[in-house]
C-alpha cells in the first residue's frame, strides 16, 4: 500500500504516520533550493565533471530531485551524468505525488515524466531514468540506514531531510548518519535545515565539520557540512570488488565484442558515459545471431516467495521499458501491451499478499476478460503481467548500435585476444582483439566479451557454459487482417500474435506486412546450424502443441497453418511454407543467470564480459549493460546489490 496522506486545508500534504507536515509553509521550493542545492555549493560544484552523485535521506514528494533535476538541465557546466540516490521507507502514491507538486508550475514538465514512472514501488531498488539516461534517480526503499549499508553506494553531495528528529529520530539517528558517511568522500557537502544538537554532534561525531549559516525563512538558522575526519576512514566495504581502474581515465575507450543484444547494450551505455566504444562482431550486420529473433517477449517472472529471477527481473523490465520507449517505435517495433502469462502447471506464482501492495501495479490474477480472449478454459491458472509486452530485437540492437560513442565494424571474427604493456600508467595493460592469422583488428585498454554462444572460446573455456539452440514457427499475414489473439502470452513457450515485418524509419508509413511468432525449443548442447529438416519438423509440431495448450485462441487461428506446414513434411518449400522457420544458439550461465563483470580483475586487468542472457535477453540485457558501465565507472548500482552479486563475474 501507498503511505496514506492527509491534506490540510492550505493544501498542504500531512503524514498521518508521523504526525507531520511534509515541508515547509512556503511550499518547500525555497526550501529544496536554498538549504539544499545552495547548501551544497551547486550546481558550482559539479561544473565540468563527468558525473555526480546525490544523495538523499528522505525523497518524500520528491521536490529536492526535481529542483536539482531543474538546476542540472538549465546549467551549461552540468555534469555528462546526474545520480540522484534517494531513501524512502513509505513511498506515497502516485496521485499524491502529482498533487503535492502541481503548485510549481514551473516543474511541471519534470513532475509528469516523474508520475509516470512512479509505479510499482516495492521494498528494493528502483532506477528511474529520464534525459534519455543521463539523469538516473535510484530509489531505495526500506529502512534508510540498512538500505545504505546495503548498497554503499558513493555521495558527493548530501541532502539530509526528512521529518522532524522530534517525530522520526530514527532518520537522524548516530546509526544512520554513520551509514551516510560511510557513503562520503573526503570533501563531500552536506546541508540540512534542522540544527538540532543531537544531530550537530552526530555529524561532529561521524568525521564532518559543521557549521551554521543563515536559515529559510521562517528558520533563522540551517546547518552546512563538509565530510572531513581527523583520521582516515577505514576502507569502504565494496558493495562488489573493486574492478574498475579505467574510471578515472580522462578519455576512455573500449573493444565490445559481439554486436547482438548484450553487446549492443553494454555498447550504448558506456557511451552515454563519455566512453568511445567500437563493436566488433563477426557477421556482416549486427543481430545476425540470438538476436536476430524475429519477435518476442520481455515480462517479469513471479513466484511465491519472490525469488532472485523475479526481483532481477522487473529491474530488467523497468530498464527494457525506458529504453524502448526511448529509442523505438510504438506498434511497428515494440508495443507494451501487457503479458497473459498462462500458469500451465496450476500454480498461481504470486505471493499470498500481492494484491494489496505495490506488486500489483507489475502483475495481477488474470481478469475473466483476459482468459476469455486467449480461450481458456475455466479452470486455468493464469496472471496478467501489465509492465510486459514484445519487441522486435535486431531493431532494438540497431538503435543502441547508433548512441553516438558507438562504431560498428562488421565482419570482423575475434579469434583471440592478447594482453600488451600500455603506454598509459592509468591504463597499464592494452588488449588486442586478433583474427585466425593473428592479425590485429583492433585495440584498447578495456575488452568487453559479449559474443553469447561464441563467449566460451573467447574466455578459453574458463566458465562451464553450455549452448543452447532456440528454433520458433513464425509466420506472415496481410496488416489489414487481424491478428491471431489480441495480446502475447507465455508460460510454456510463448506467443507474439502482431509484430511489425520489415524496416521503416517514418512513423506515419504502415506497414504492409505484419507478423506472428512462436517459440521457442530449448535444446541443451546443441549447436546445429541450420538445423536440418527433420529438426525444423520437430520444432513445429512442438511449437504447435504447445500453443494449443498455451493460448487456445491463436492456435484456433493459426491451426490452418500449422496442419499445412505439417503435412508437407520434410520438403516443405522455405518460401512458400505457411509457417517459416528461424533458429540460433544461445549461451546459459549453469544457474542460468546473465554473466556481468570482470573476469579476472586481478591477473587480467580490463577484461569484462556480459554474456549468457541465455532466453532472457529482452529482460535482462539492457539492464546487465547499465550495471556493467556501473562499475566501470564507479557510479551507484542500478538495482539491489544482492541481485548485482547474482550476476556478476565474480560468483564463477
Amino acid at each position: 500500500m501507498s503511505e496514506p496522506i492527509d491534506w490540510l486545508p492550505d493544501g498542504t500534504p500531512y503524514s498521518p504516520r508521523f504526525g507531520d507536515r511534509y515541508h515547509s509553509e512556503n511550499g518547500g521550493l525555497d526550501q529544496a533550493r536554498r538549504v539544499f542545492l545552495q547548501g551544497c555549493g551547486l550546481p558550482a560544484a559539479w561544473a565540468g565533471q563527468p558525473q555526480w552523485r546525490m544523495l538523499e535521506t528522505g525523497f518524500g514528494f520528491g521536490l529536492n530531485f526535481l529542483v536539482t533535476w531543474a538546476a542540472w538541465r538549465t546549467d551549461p557546466h552540468r555534469p555528462r551524468l546526474l545520480h540522484f540516490i534517494s531513501t524512502e521507507a513509505w513511498p506515497v502514491s502516485a496521485a499524491d505525488l502529482l498533487r503535492a507538486t502541481s503548485a510549481h508550475p514551473e516543474l511541471a514538465p519534470l513532475v509528469e515524466q516523474l508520475h509516470a514512472q512512479w509505479w510499482g514501488l516495492l521494498p528494493g531498488v528502483h532506477r528511474l531514468a529520464f534525459e534519455e539516461g543521463r539523469v538516473l534517480l535510484t530509489l531505495y526503499v526500506g529502512d534508510a540506514q540498512e538500505m545504505l549499508r546495503q548498497q554503499a553506494p558513493t555521495a558527493d553531495s548530501v541532502y539530509l531531510d526528512g521529518f522532524s528528529p522530534s517525530v522520526n529520530p530514527d532518520i537522524w539517528s548516530t546509526h544512520t548518519l554513520k551509514a551516510v558517511a560511510r557513503c562520503c568522500r573526503r570533501g563531500t557537502q552536506l546541508a540540512t535545515w534542522t540544527i538540532a544538537r543531537a544531530v550537530r554532534d552526530a555529524l561532529a561525531e561521524c568525521g564532518f565539520e559543521v557549521q551554521r549559516v543563515p536559515g529559510v525563512p521562517p528558520k533563522r538558522d540551517n546547518l552546512h557540512a563538509t565530510y572531513n575526519p581527523r583520521w582516515e576512514p577505514r576502507p569502504r566495504t565494496a558493495t562488489l570488488p573493486d574492478a574498475a581502474p579505467q574510471a578515472s581515465t580522462q578519455h576512455p575507450h573500449c573493444l565490445v565484442i559481439g554486436g547482438g543484444l548484450a553487446g549492443a547494450a553494454a555498447a550504448a551505455s558506456l557511451a552515454r558515459r563519455g566512453w568511445q566504444v567500437q563493436v566488433l562482431d563477426q557477421a556482416a550486420e549486427p543481430a545476425a545471431g540470438a538476436s536476430g529473433l524475429p519477435a518476442g517477449v520481455f515480462a517479469p517472472h513471479v513466484s511465491p516467495d519472490d525469488a532472485v529471477l523475479s526481483r532481477l527481473s522487473r529491474s530488467g523490465v523497468r530498464t527494457t521499458l525506458q529504453q524502448a520507449s526511448q529509442r523505438l517505435q510504438a506498434g511497428q517495433d515494440w508495443g507494451p501491451t501487457g503479458v497473459l502469462e498462462h500458469r500451465t502447471d496450476g500454480t498461481p506464482g504470486l505471493p499470498a499478499d500481492w494484491h494489496a501492495g505495490p506488486g500489483a501495479d507489475w502483475t495481477i490474477p488474470a481478469p475473466e476478460s483476459a482468459r476469455e480472449q486467449a480461450g481458456l478454459p475455466p479452470d486455468a491458472v493464469a496472471c496478467w503481467h501489465t509492465r510486459a509486452g514484445w519487441i522486435r530485437p535486431p531493431q532494438l540492437v540497431r538503435a543502441l548500435l547508433r548512441e553516438p560513442g558507438v562504431t560498428w565494424r562488421g565482419q570482423c571474427a575475434v579469434a583471440s585476444l592478447r594482453p600488451m604493456p600500455g603506454a598509459d600508467a592509468a591504463a597499464p595493460t592494452e588488449w588486442q582483439a586478433l583474427d585466425s592469422q593473428g592479425q590485429v583488428l583492433a585495440q584498447a585498454p578495456v575488452v568487453v566479451i559479449a559474443a553469447g554462444a561464441g563467449s566460451p572460446t573467447l574466455l578459453a573455456e574458463r566458465w562451464p557454459l553450455q549452448p543452447v539452440r532456440g528454433q520458433v514457427s513464425w509466420g506472415r499475414y496481410a496488416a489489414h487482417l487481424p491478428p491471431p489473439a489480441p495480446f502475447p502470452a507465455n508460460g510454456h513457450g510463448n506467443v507474439v500474435p502482431s509484430f511489425g515485418v520489415g524496416q521503416t524509419d517514418n512513423p506515419a508509413e504502415q506497414p504492409i506486412e505484419r507478423g506472428w511468432i512462436m517459440g521457442s525449443t530449448f535444446e541443451r548442447n546443441v549447436t546445429e546450424l541450420p538445423a536440418s529438416a527433420p529438426d525444423q519438423l520437430a520444432a513445429h509440431q512442438g511449437q504447435w502443441n504447445k500453443l494449443q495448450a498455451l493460448m487456445p485462441t491463436a492456435a484456433r487461428a493459426l491451426a490452418h497453418r500449422f496442419e499445412a506446414r505439417l503435412a508437407a513434411g520434410e520438403q516443405a518449400d522455405g518460401a512458400a511454407t505457411p509457417v517459416e522457420h528461424w533458429a540460433a544458439v544461445r549461451c546459459t550461465a549453469p544457474d542460468r543467470l546473465p554473466i556481468v563483470g570482470p573476469v579476472d580483475a586481478a591477473t587480467l586487468p580490463g577484461l569484462w564480459v556480459c554474456t549468457a542472457m541465455g532466453a532472457r535477453g529482452l529482460t535482462l540485457a539492457l539492464l546487465c549493460g547499465e550495471l556493467l558501465a556501473a562499475r566501470l565507472n564507479g557510479e551507484p548500482l542500478p538495482l539491489d546489490a544482492k541481485l548485482a552479486r547474482a550476476l556478476a563475474s565474480e560468483r564463477m
